[in-house]
């Protein structure tokens, strides 16, 4: 049946093709109906008819092409904007619109010739960008399309690919030569836009011109603009249209010195300022200013614009009127004493554009400019390049100056000079005066007016545009009259001058300068009869010429004046040369015919191209006239000419030469006497010294024979064949004396190399004419005897050797060559000369450009049956050296990398990818027909073998070298398809020769290796590829691995016996064969691993060979990028598991089979983290999880130490010190300390054991010092110490014990930021075996927080699908084909809090432990059991706490470790909030810390957030709720078993309020005044914060409880005194952070998810809640109620402190009496406002039976300075994990030196009052009877601001403070 197909772009119809815009479709059957708009029939070809067919579309195949290419772009320009690459990513856009709208105009095909190749040249070049720069394959063209591979040979498909196709005019320098080269023409654009000028109210022209300062001449014409007293154009119509273009410049050109200079005259009054000078109505044209441009500076910035630049000229008047014709020259000089300047809004804007190319190209492609009315303006003189089509006739008049008589006036006249031409009849020739380009032509022209000056010097240029046929009989007339005044300011005429423009002899006036008589005339004479005047003499010469002059004249001349014009003559029909005249009018000199031959080589060039036709017509008449006279001599002169037009300045007149010869030249006898001649001249080489005459001879050789062969062809005409057999003779005659002059020793004669050189260049041109008149047959014989009779290579030099082969380089590629029947001819001698050179390694570019083009012409002709023949001599010829002399490049390549700066030129890649081209061109032509012949041709095996070794070798070169580019795949798919076609036809030969008996292992060796190459070649992988491209190799070749897959196979199984000598040797080889990712190459591959397997069980009864070669082949080639996905790889395995399942050995072999693929997944995964653009973790992962492999279940140890050695690397990069010194540890712990010797390893030399560890002791001390790791190098650093104190190394023990010194230094005072944790889970199948399904816990990078990274590892892994929830994920997600990634925070659980020495440790060191070496983490995750209380929430909330527990401890070799097992428990509401409030008091009281010690540098928004954040939330109901949830007498007594725990919330809560009191003042201290409102706001809240917290405490009982009751008339028992500063348990820190939780809509303040729960203050408590104020207690033994001392208060202060603060009632305690109690002391120094002081340091909680360090107040007195408004506040929260750097009484400590921690305990004794003198808050010191508890705590000194000023003073000197002993501590 027959199922309809639906074109559509998207459906769910089941029956439809989804298609993308411009996709083909073959419809093979279509129903009646409407077709679908979307569908565009085009007409069509099917190739490779079948399954496989390919349908072609019959289009221009460059549309093809460009539908194809923006396809495959389409994919790859959305990736650019996915990888970031914008900036290609904009630039490929715009490129591809511009192909749209190109190939929119091709298909529309309304296109002439040339614009059809211009858009396709433009889209070709547009193609090729977009590939290279999208890393595609490039794409070989041949006049803008591409070439079938198929129909040319290789060697012409890699000429194509190494270079870009050349240019008709590159062809064409290549085919003539050296003097072919044509320039290029250049043409300056330039438009003035406008002319500012604020003096000038008359009209103006204004002229442009190029000059040259080094010559002081113009060198062009003028551009001239007519301007009205505006400024604007006068003629309206050319507004905006006032430009020009300056022609025919030439390279030469713009490297001269030039000018733009621009002339302005004005045409109005006499003098501008003066209005009685000249009356208005009559007009003078008057010089005005000048303008200069320098174009060197213009041409470097205009060159490679493609729009128009502008350009400001400031226009200077000329001081002095005389000096006028040099203005130009004295601005350019800077003489600025002779010109003036301008004022500043005065001047010329032009723009200016370069142009480059023919004109009439420039006019196609420019067509916006060539619309604007230009004025074309020429160069004066002809241009570098002469077209034969090119007609001028202009003649430059410049009037240079004069001198005149005063004429007895006062003053000197204003001349004027008016010029006219004249034709002989008298008439005025009408518009044949031009003043410049852009204005129409006049008929006279009025010179400008030099004001009162008799001797003017104008130097003012006008073109004479005078018509060829009135040129002869034509006259200038200058016409002199003085401008007066005066009166009515009449022009009076006093004198003329004439000259003729043509002599009598018809030469025209010279190019020089003419001094001119002036004749005497006045306003009454008329010029109608000019016979009267042009009888007289016009000049000095003129006179001279004309003796006999009549005595009286028509007119007197003026003796005393006399007038200078000068000429410049641009006429391509007219000619100033007295020679060419003669010449072409010899027959009125006929006896001088001799001497004008003679003069014509003086001629010059252009005067002869000019009048070519008419010279060449002469020459052969003289010929015709007397042969034996004039033979040589004509002979010579049509060497001359024809060599004249070598010259590139007349190149293009050679078509004007072949046309002349085929269509006019008559000379039918000549053909007899040029033979002559040229034989004359070759036999006379050999005696002759001076040969450049023959020379030239020989250069002319091509158009001598074109005039010998058509002047034959014209005798054979007339005399119906006559005297052929005498032609034919003195051909053959000519030949001989050819073959003569080449097979002269020259190697003697430097002159006559040149002669052979000039004949050898000719000669091949010469065959186009010869096969008019003679049979290939009998041409070819010429060419043959010619290139035979030239001497060998080894009897000629280097220079006429390249000569030599140059010459049969240009035979090969003539068309005679192309005949076959010529070819088998000359085939033999190329052939033997190129042999020659290849076997001496000479010329070998030429050599291979020779080749190219013969196999190019093979394969052109492969149809006919003689090309099977010469392919046959090609292989006999050919085949041996040409793999010779490959080895011999690809060995000097290869060397000559080693020795850089050493280039051979016969050694470079160009070289080699032209031979190898050779020799692919060579065996692609060979049929099995030829290789049969060659294999059978050997004489000996001895031969074949050294033959197929080196064929074998040639190509493991081929693949092993990069011979050809990565984007060549054209070429290099060519080369493995010859290669594979090759060794099938090779393979027989080599089992036939060299199997059983004659076994040779180098030959079967080299063809294993070989295959094995061949299948892992990167261009053969053809699943990187995209489906598109795969499809298309595939048609074409197949897949060509198979192909040699199976040649492998066969050839292994007809090894036979001979199978040992392969194993386990070639065991890794055939390895990397299956880790190609193709099935079908594998299953080809599972045979021949049984086989080795089964012959090595067989001989060894085991496998440890070939397990040992294939677990170091494994490792090598995985990580060189071979092989695929495990999943992939483990069909090989199964398929091997199942032939090895049947063997006796099977154990042992599926063991072995088992630990290869269970290391190949590891290399697999290691490999696919080491991809360049893998991010660093990946990479660091990948490679430890390799290690640990090898060491684990390998044992191997010399991988698993490179791979730590790797691993280090990998940290090192990422800057990872510490991680990087816990790996090289690894390597550490395998070293002894012994001097047991090692060898060479990796980067360490051969040295000791022991010399190795402590090298590597040093490096990780280094990095532990740079991961700022002390505490793990001091161990290290002792055990370095203690080998050296056993080496009495004292030297180095000191050093070491220095470092150690120096890292407790750096414990102490450096800060170290405590990173983050991150637990992170990644699920699903898809991520590499070493991360796929497991859980890691990572420490964060400084400063990281959770957002960022996170951030970083969906970077990492951007395929993957963050998880939203913490919640464990279920077996379908983890068995599912793609990545999920989970990841939170985690907080690290120390284990320092079961040592109870580290109660007395700073913050700083235990900071430290609280994040190293940490195996234990752990997360929070909130939940409500049972029913939510809706009243309070936090009554219901508990928390479940997961611990997780690492494989190993962090740090250590990766930031990453493994997640062993995992623990849960619950957490009770009230245990969580005492957590919460803990963890907050520790973050409040860490940050203080740091800007108490000045480590925030400033920046107080850190701080001002958290005490925000703690405050506003406590006041909007944070630890209310707390106080709501658990201080409530039902909660109490419903919960007993809380109430300790409820004391020790309250206990949290009063410590966080007395730590908001130290950081407000704090804050205080340092809070810019912009940000005194914030601080005023947080000091309210404060109060209500305390007074909340309070009103609560102060209603609340304590029953039952273990430390006492407080109640508001008990006793107080020392006991229960609970000192609100105590150190928090290391293993809880930071808060909650988890991203999904939250406590409550009032507490969940701060992002990320972390909890803020806050607490209240400190001072003004009630008097219920004194026992739980941090203020000053002291305990006496005489007074049972507590004693408040206030000194140094204000009155104030003091009643405010005492209304807040009323006397305590004792504890009831039955078990502790009155003695005991003890009484109380508060002790308050002294308040003080100063803003330099140091803030308060931060309270501490006390040690166990220690002292304890003073804990200021925090001031809560109406006088306090904290106040002000609300103010917005900037900046972000800092984490706060940093600990103290620095005590708030530090300044210098004496030696010893001892810890100056502000969070350590300081004994009181040690403290003196005036240490609290410079700080503005209350201090309250407590001291106690227990003088041993002082005994137990080691003495730390501190040095202070004060007590250093006072050395004798004595801590007593105000109130002694008094002891008391510390309450115990839970």
């Amino acid at each position: 049946g027959w199922v309809p197909v639906y074109l559509i772009f998207r459906s769910s119809v089941c029956q439809a093709l989804v298609l993308e815009i411009g996709e083909t479709v073959q419809i093979l059957e279509k129903t009646e109906g409407k077709s679908s708009s979307y569908v565009h029939l085009k007409k069509s070809t099917v190739s490779n008819r079948g399954l496989c067919e390919t349908v072609v579309p019959l289009e221009d195949p460059i549309i093809t092409e460009t539908t194809s290419t923006l396809q495959e772009w389409g994919v790859l320009w959305k990736q650019l904007y996915v990888k970031h690459k914008v900036d290609l990513f904009h630039k490929l856009r715009h490129v591809m619109n511009e192909l749209i709208d190109l190939r929119r105009q091709l298909i529309q095909g309304h296109l002439a010739q040339d614009q059809t190749r211009e858009i396709k040249r433009h889209i070709t070049v547009r193609l090729d960008w977009g590939n290279e720069h999208l890393g595609l394959d490039l794409v070989p063209r041949k006049e803008f399309e591409m070439v079938d591979q198929d129909h040319i040979s290789v060697s012409e498909l890699y000429k194509l690919c190494s270079s870009s196709v050349r240019s008709q005019g590159d062809n064409m320098r290549q085919r003539h030569g050296d003097g072919c080269h044509v320039p290029v023409q250049h043409h300056l654009f330039i438009n003035l836009k406008s002319f500012t000028y604020n003096t000038i109210s008359e009209d103006a022209d204004v002229f442009f011109s190029l000059y040259d300062t080094r010559d002081n001449k113009q060198i062009s014409e003028k551009f001239m603009v007519r301007l009205n007293k505006n400024g604007g154009p006068k003629n309206p119509e050319k507004v905006d249209r006032l430009c020009a273009l300056f022609t025919d410049l030439s390279s030469k050109d713009l490297k001269r010195d030039l000018y733009i200079v621009t002339h302005v005259i004005r045409t109005g009054r006499m003098l501008l300022n003066d209005s009685k000078k000249g009356l208005p109505h009559v007009q003078y044209r008057r010089p005005y200013g000048c303008a200069v441009l320098a174009m060197s500076d213009v041409f470097h910035t205009i060159t490679d614009l493609k729009e128009e630049k502008d350009f400001v000229l400031k226009v200077y008047t000329c001081n002095n009127e005389n000096e006028w014709f040099q203005i130009h020259e004295n601005i350019i000089r800077k003489s600025s004493t002779k010109y003036s300047a301008p004022s500043t809004n005065y001047g010329l804007i032009i723009s200016l554009q370069l142009l480059r190319g023919e004109l009439d190209q420039i006019r196609r492609e420019n067509q916006a400019v060539f619309s604007r009315a230009l004025a074309i303006t020429r160069k004066l003189g002809f241009p570098d390049v002469i077209m034969p089509g090119d007609t001028r006739n202009d003649l430059y008049l410049t009037l240079e100056r004069g001198d005149f008589e005063r004429g007895g006036k006062s003053v000197q006249k204003n001349i004027e000079v008016t010029v006219y031409v004249l034709y002989a009849d008298g008439d005025t020739l009408k518009d044949c005066i031009s003043l410049g380009s852009g204005e129409p032509n006049t008929s006279e022209h009025r010179s400008f007016v030099l004001y009162h000056n008799n001797s003017p010097r104008w130097s003012e240029m006008i073109k004479l545009p005078i018509p060829i046929d009135r040129f002869r009989g034509s006259h200038l007339r200058f016409e002199f009259r003085h401008c007066s005044t005066k009166d009515k300011g009449e022009k009076k005429l006093f004198g003329f001058a004439f000259t003729p423009l043509m002599r009598e002899d018809g030469t025209t006036l010279s190019d020089e300068s003419h001094e001119l008589y002036v004749y005497k005339c006045d306003e009454n004479t008329t010029f109608s009869n000019q016979g009267l005047y042009l009888s007289m003499p016009c000049c000095k010469e003129d006179f001279n010429s004309c003796p006999n002059l009549p005595s009286t004249l028509p007119f007197q001349r003026n003796p005393k004046e006399t007038f200078w014009v000068s000429t410049q003559l641009c006429s391509t029909k007219l000619t100033q040369n007295v020679d060419l005249l003669a010449l072409l009018n010899w027959k009125a000199h006929p006896d001088k015919v001799l001497d004008i031959l003679g003069q014509l080589r003086h001629i010059n060039g252009e005067e002869i191209v000019k009048f070519l036709r008419d010279v060449l017509d002469t020459l052969f008449c003289l010929l015709d006239d007397n042969t034996d006279k004039y033979g040589p001599l004509v002979f010579q002169s049509l060497v001359f000419i024809i060599n004249l037009l070598r010259d590139s300045r007349f190149y293009h007149f050679r078509p004007v030469m072949e046309a002349y010869i085929q269509n006019h030249f008559a000379g039918a006898l000549a053909y007899k006497e040029l033979i002559r001649c040229l034989k004359w001249y070759m036999d006379r080489s050999a005696e002759v010294v001076r040969q450049d005459h023959i020379q030239e001879a020989m250069r002319a050789l091509e158009y001598l024979l074109k005039f010998i062969v058509q002047s034959r062809i014209l005798y054979s005409r007339a005399t119906c064949g006559m005297e052929e057999e005498l032609f034919r003779a003195s051909i053959q005659e000519l030949f001989q004396s050819i073959r003569f002059v080449l097979s002269l020793d020259s190697r003697s004669s430097e002159t006559l190399v040149f002669t052979q050189a000039a004949l050898l260049n000719s000669f091949p041109d010469i065959f186009d004419e010869l096969l008019q008149m003679f049979t290939v047959q009998e041409v070819a014989e010429y060419v043959r005897g010619t290139l035979g009779s030239m001497p060998s290579t080894v009897d000629i030099g280097q220079s006429m050797d390249v000569v030599k082969l140059q010459s049969i380089a240009r035979t090969v590629e003539s068309r005679l060559f192309f005949f076959p029947e010529s070819r088998s001819i000359l085939l033999p001698v190329v052939l033997h000369h190129i042999h020659l050179h290849l076997r001496q390694q000479r010329e070998l570019l030429i050599c291979s450009g020779i080749l190219t083009s013969i196999f190019s012409i093979i394969n052109t002709s492969a149809m006919e049956s003689s090309v099977q023949e010469e392919v046959e001599m090609m292989v006999e010829s050919l085949l041996d050296v040409l793999l010779q002399t490959l080895l011999s490049i690809m060995s000097k390549s290869q060397s000559l990398e080693t020795a850089r700066g050493q280039r051979c030129p016969q050694c470079t890649a160009e070289i080699t990818g032209e031979y190898v081209s050779t020799l692919l061109s060579l065996l692609r032509q060979m049929t099995e027909v030829h290789f049969h012949h060659l294999l059978n041709n050997f004489h000996s095996k001895e031969e074949l073998k050294e033959f197929l070794l080196k064929i074998f070798c040639v190509f493991r070169n081929l693949m092993k070298l990069t011979i050809f580019p990565r984007d060549w795949s054209v070429m290099r798919l060519l080369t493995s398809h010859v290669i594979v076609v090759t060794t099938q036809y090779l393979s027989p030969a080599l089992h036939k020769n060299f199997s059983e008996a004659d076994f040779d292992f180098k030959v079967w060796n080299s063809f294993f290796s070989l295959t094995v190459l061949y299948i892992n070649q990167p261009s053969l992988q053809l699943e990187p590829l995209t489906q598109a491209k795969r499809k298309k190799v595939l048609d074409k070749y197949g897949d060509m691995r198979v192909m040699m897959a199976y040649e492998l196979f066969s050839m292994w199984q007809k090894l036979g016996e001979n199978k040992p000598h392969f194993i386990p040797g070639m065991m890794g080889p055939f390895l990397g064969v299956t880790l190609v990712p193709q099935s079908e190459v594998r299953n080809i591959m599972i045979p021949i691993f049984h086989d080795m397997m089964d012959w090595e069980q067989r001989q060894n009864g085991n496998f440890k060979l070939v397990e040992a070669e294939l677990m170091d082949k494994l490792e090598s080639m995985v990580s060189d990028g071979k092989g695929d996905e495990p999943t992939t790889s483990s069909l090989f395995v199964c398929s091997l598991l199942e032939k090895i399942e049947q063997e006796t050995w099977r154990e042992t072999g599926i063991s072995f089979v088992t630990s290869v693929t269970r290391l190949m997944e590891r290399l697999l995964d290691y490999r696919e983290c080491m991809k360049g653009d893998e991010m660093e973790n990946k990479k660091i992962g990948g490679s430890s999880n390799l290690m640990n492999f090898y060491k684990s279940e390998m044992n191997k140890e010399e991988m698993y130490i490179r791979y730590i050695h790797k691993l280090c690397d990998l940290h090192l990069q990422a800057e990872d010190y510490t991680e990087s010194a816990f790996t090289l540890l690894l390597y550490w712990e395998l070293l002894h300390w012994e001097d047991r010797p090692l060898r060479e390893f990796l980067h360490y030399p051969t040295q000791s054991e022991w010399q190795r560890k402590e090298g590597l002791s040093r490096k990780v001390l280094h990095y532990f010092n740079k991961g700022k790791c002390w505490e793990y190098g001091i161990s290290l650093c002792r055990e370095l110490a203690f080998q050296y104190e056993t080496l009495y190394d004292y030297q180095s023990l000191s050093w070491i014990r220095k470092m150690e010194a120096a890292y407790y230094d750096n414990i102490i005072e450096q800060q170290r930021i405590e990173p983050e944790f991150f637990r992170m889970g990644f699920y699903g199948r898809k991520f590499p075996f070493f991360l796929r399904n497991k859980e890691f816990v990572c420490r964060g990078y400084d400063y990281e927080r959770l957002e960022d990274f996170q951030q970083r590892m969906l970077g990492e892994f951007p395929q993957a699908i963050a998880m939203q929830h913490p919640n464990q994920p279920d077996d379908a997600l983890l068995q599912s084909d793609a990545q999920y990634l989970q990841i939170y925070a985690v907080t690290p659980v120390s284990d320092i809090t079961d040592v109870p020495q580290l109660e007395r440790v700073p913050e700083r060191i235990k900071s430290f432990y609280r994040i190293n070496n940490v195996t234990r983490f752990h997360y929070d995750r909130p939940f409500h059991k049972g029913p939510k209380d809706r009243e309070n929430e936090f009554r219901s909330l508990w928390i479940e706490r997961t611990t997780l527990i690492l494989s190993r401890p962090l740090p250590g070799i990766s930031r990453w470790a493994e997640v062993e097992r995992r623990e849960l428990v619950e957490v009770s509401p009230l245990e969580n909030a005492i957590y919460v409030v803990e963890n907050k008091t520790q973050e409040l009281r860490t940050l203080i810390s740091q800007y108490q010690h000045r480590q925030h540098h400033g920046n107080i928004n850190p701080l001002s957030m958290l005490l925000n954040g703690v405050i506003d939330a406590a006041v909007n109901g944070g630890i209310a709720r707390y106080q709501e949830a658990f201080f409530d007498k039902e909660y109490i007594n419903s919960q007993p078993e809380d109430t300790e725990r409820i004391a020790q919330l309250n206990d949290l809560m009063q410590e966080q309020v007395h730590i908001l009191g130290v950081g407000l003042a704090v804050h205080e201290k340092l809070v810019h005044p912009e940000m005194r409102p914030l601080h005023k706001k947080l000091i309210d809240q404060f109060h209500m914060m305390r007074a909340g917290l309070h009103q609560v405490s102060g209603s609340t009982c304590w029953v039952n409880s273990p430390r006492g009751i407080l109640t508001t008339h008990s006793h107080m028992s020392p006991e229960s005194v609970r000192l609100i500063h105590r150190h928090s348990p290391m293993n809880l820190q930071g808060s909650i952070r988890q991203s999904s939780s939250s406590l409550s809509s009032h507490t969940s303040s701060e992002a990320g998810g972390n909890l803020v729960i806050l607490t209240d203050g400190l001072m003004g408590e009630p008097p219920e809640d004194t026992a739980h104020m941090q203020v000053g207690l002291t305990c006496t033994h005489t007074h049972t109620q507590v004693l408040y001392i206030l000194t140094i208060l204000s009155n104030n202060l003091q009643r405010a402190l005492l209304q807040q603060v009323s006397p305590c009632k004792p504890c009831i305690d039955p078990h502790m009496g009155l003695p005991e109690k003890g009484h109380f002391l508060m002790h308050f120094d002294a308040f003080h406002h100063q803003n330099s002081d140091p803030p308060p340091a931060l309270p501490i909680r006390s040690l166990r039976k220690s002292p304890l360090h003073p804990i200021p107040g925090s001031p809560t007195s109406p006088q306090s300075a904290l106040g002000g408004s609300n103010s917005t506040l900037s900046g972000s929260a800092s984490s706060g994990v940093s600990s103290l750097s620095e005590s708030n009484f530090g300044g210098q400590y004496p030696d010893p030196p001892v810890r100056n921690d502000a969070m350590e305990p300081v004994p009181s004794h040690l403290w003196t009052p005036e240490e609290y003198l410079d700080s503005p808050y209350l201090h309250i010191h407590y001291s106690g009877p227990e003088a041993e508890s002082l005994d137990q705590v080691r003495p730390f000194h501190y040095r202070n601001p004060v007590s250093h000023l006072h050395p004798h003073s004595h801590p007593h000197d105000s109130l002694p403070p008094v002891s008391f002993p510390s309450a115990a501590l839970m």
